[in-house]
């Protein structure tokens, strides 16, 4: 039996520090140093979650992160890592619908959904005061025309240090009627 799991893509083992870890901290250096409550979704071998989390331990101690990532093998790898770096987090082996409200101050994804998909997922998630920064490839201008077919939101990009053709979409102030596909 193969007890191995794919953390990240073999074909970016040998740039794992700009391409994941770099590219995982921007987002920390985003979001509000007020903020107490972080969410990540499809937290998948902790990009950016755990970085998030490793970051908080310094820079905001204050702040508890959520990894949320269905894949089971995935989430016992994140809780090690939580253990072992006695971080401020916790892991939710769950879909992410099956998680229930959080309340969260930031929400974030990288890789994972279109932004209106990422938007009706996160819906229950989200306070008066919540930002979502949710890292986008090339096609980002695509999915904010999409998704403001069936949301309202203010967002604002940020050219990716790691990538200039990716953006971190910052995500705020969400109304609009989470509809199921």
């Amino acid at each position: 039996m193969d007890t191995r799991i794919n953390l990240i893509s073999k074909s970016t083992h040998d740039d794992v520090w700009v391409r994941h870890i770099c590219d995982s901290a921007q987002v920390m250096a985003l979001a509000s140093p007020h903020a107490r409550h972080w969410v990540d979704i499809g937290s998948g071998g902790g990009l950016p979650g755990l970085v998030v989390a490793i970051l908080a331990k310094e820079l905001n101690p204050q702040l508890r992160v959520t990894l949320i990532e269905s894949d089971q093998r995935k989430a016992v790898f994140l809780r090690t890592v939580v253990r072992e770096l006695q971080l401020s987090a916790t892991v939710q082996a769950k879909r992410i619908e099956a998680v229930g409200p959080l309340k969260a101050d930031v929400i974030s994804a990288r890789a994972l959904a279109e932004l209106s998909d990422l938007l009706r997922m996160t819906h229950s998630f989200m306070g008066e005061n919540t930002q979502c920064l949710f890292m986008k490839g090339k096609n980002w201008s695509k999915e904010v025309k999409e998704a403001e077919k069936s949301w309202q939101f203010q967002a604002e990009r940020f050219i990716s240090k790691t990538n200039h053709e990716a953006v971190i979409l910052s995500v705020r102030n969400v109304t609009g009627a989470p509809r199921s596909e």
